[in-house]
């Protein structure tokens, strides 16, 4: 089998909001489509569409990561524009105060926080 395009998707409650948040918070090109779908245009060719689906439920797992260069920095830039980074704790690994979980030679450095959906996003040293 030959594929002509491969692109991933979730589902939101507010597609307006979703296009507020990734537009505005984020910095990615979203566009409505006329079917009413959301558009992501992700850096290096990538592509994500969110639908609206009136009884979403947000996954438990992260749907979208965001690579890079400097953690730090993003995680602060992101905080400052009002994204709120999750508090986990796996054991030995756990986030730091910032959200960041230090991988320490077991992955890599992560922090992850949610859309206005309830979507687990995630920004990552790559």
């Amino acid at each position: 089998m030959k594929y002509a395009k491969t692109f991933s998707s979730f589902s939101v409650n507010d597609l307006q909001k979703a296009k507020e948040f990734y537009t505005n918070t984020l910095g990615v090109e979203a566009t409505e489509n006329a079917m009413g779908i959301l558009d992501l245009k992700l850096p290096g060719g990538n592509a994500v569409i969110i639908y609206p689906k009136p009884n979403h439920e947000p996954a438990n797992f992260t749907v979208l990561n965001f690579a890079v260069e400097d953690l730090d920095k993003a995680v602060d830039e992101l905080t400052a524009a009002g994204v709120k980074f999750e508090q986990y704790n796996f054991g030995e690994m756990k986030t730091d105060e910032k959200g960041i979980m230090r991988g320490n030679g077991h992955g890599p450095d992560i922090a992850w926080f949610k859309d206005p959906a309830g979507n687990i996003l995630s920004v990552l040293k790559g």
